[in-house]
């Protein structure tokens, strides 16, 4: 019987490269002041609270300093680009894992969030 080669020995077939995420992974690490905040007013008692995502943020925006929501409105931008073009399911999941939201957002609610931090970062604290 003749003896093969090394390199005559039939190779198992290469597996497929790994899918590749197209998102970097979301880390609490990276975003403190995000996950404070998500953590201390998105908490599960948020709907009876404060009524709705709103009006958590609204209350926010009056107890922190304006460090405090500069800070978190920083990380928030950074949050939505990191995220961008994501689907909404996707968004939420990082929200209510890594970065301790106990509630899912709608697109006008997380609009809304945005919407609010910017207006109080520039110093308007409305509620409008």
């Amino acid at each position: 019987m003749p003896r093969l080669s090394a390199d005559r020995v039939p190779k198992k077939p290469a597996a497929p490269p790994a899918a590749k995420s197209t998102t970097a992974p979301i880390s609490a690490a990276d975003f403190p002041a995000l996950r404070s905040f998500l953590r201390g007013y998105f908490h599960q008692d948020m709907k009876d609270e404060y009524g709705s995502p709103k009006e958590a943020i609204c209350e926010f925006c009056e107890d922190a300093s304006a460090e405090e929501r500069a800070q978190v409105a920083k990380e928030w931008a950074k949050f939505l680009e990191q995220t961008k073009g994501q689907p909404l399911e996707e968004v939420n999941r990082f929200l209510t894992g890594p970065l301790g939201s106990s509630c899912s957002l709608t697109n006008e609610e997380m609009l809304e969030m945005t919407a609010v931090l910017c207006r109080t970062t520039r110093g308007r604290r409305n509620r409008t």
